[in-house]
């Protein structure tokens, strides 16, 4: 639980293997951006660039100005790799050329 004057959170990080989770407890009118800096993460995580990667709170997208409330998660995104429509669309092409032409049948 939060002091009085002070703000408890967490900021979630997720890698492909594991997640980072920080839990910090910040001055009330604390921002995104001031709480992703007090949590160390950009200096472990050296790819993170807050100009480039987007964040959220509880899975819905946030500006790094937004102010934060008592027990907000704070979410760092990592690009895409692949456009998952592109994906599911080469799927459904290589599953089409997979059953045209099914040799000859006699």
């Amino acid at each position: 639980m939060a002091e009085n004057g002070s703000v408890s959170i967490e900021i979630a990080y997720a890698l492909p293997q594991r997640q980072e989770l920080v839990h910090l407890s910040m001055p009330e009118g604390s921002t995104v951006q001031q709480a992703i800096e007090a949590s160390g993460l950009l200096q472990k995580h050296e790819e993170i660039d807050l100009k480039k990667n987007k964040v959220g709170i509880f899975g819905k997208l946030s500006r790094l100005d937004a102010v934060l409330r008592d027990r907000d998660r704070v979410e760092i995104y990592r690009p895409l790799i692949a456009d998952p429509k592109e994906v599911r669309k080469k799927r459904a092409d290589e599953g089409k050329a997979m059953t045209k032409g099914g040799g000859d049948l006699e």
